[in-house]
């Protein structure tokens, strides 16, 4: 592992809410980790997503007109999954009631599964992302109509 894939990592982890990062390559093993007050991140098998995440805040920039709805944005780099497995049924679908410990999707980071959680009570009105997609840290994944 080269001083540049090292970086990578740090980099990741200071991206997101993951709080350690362990990597073996050719007999080599890195860890990476910080001090945080987020929630622990586990190794999780396909279909058994680890506890989630609460979404980002927003605050609209000044000048920008503010939309109807609430976002649902990623809390770290990853690649957005609407299901726990290809063959299940998504968390939510558009039209579909949330609440703020409604599960919405998995962000998939380093093959660890995150649940991201709703954090807010609404309906979903529209799915900005596709299945599969990567994404980046702060990216609008889900605009919710607020109850």
């Amino acid at each position: 592992m080269d001083l540049e894939q090292i970086k990578r990592l740090i980099d990741l982890l200071l991206e997101s809410q993951i709080t350690e990062i362990e990597v073996e390559e050719e007999g080599t093993r890195i860890r990476v980790s910080r001090q945080a007050s987020v929630q622990q991140v586990v190794a999780a098998a396909p279909g058994a997503p680890a506890p989630g995440f609460a979404p980002m805040s927003i605050t609209p920039a000044p000048g920008v007109e503010e939309s109807p709805f609430q976002l649902i944005k990623a809390p770290m780099v990853g690649t957005f999954y609407r299901a726990p497995s290809p063959d299940a049924v998504p968390y939510v679908k558009i039209g579909d009631e949330v609440h703020p410990e409604t599960v919405v999707c998995i962000l998939e980071a380093m093959k660890i599964m995150n649940e991201l959680k709703a954090g807010v009570s609404g309906v979903v009105r529209n799915i900005l992302v596709e299945n599969g997609e990567a994404v980046e840290y702060g990216q609008p994944l889900f605009e919710i109509e607020p109850r």
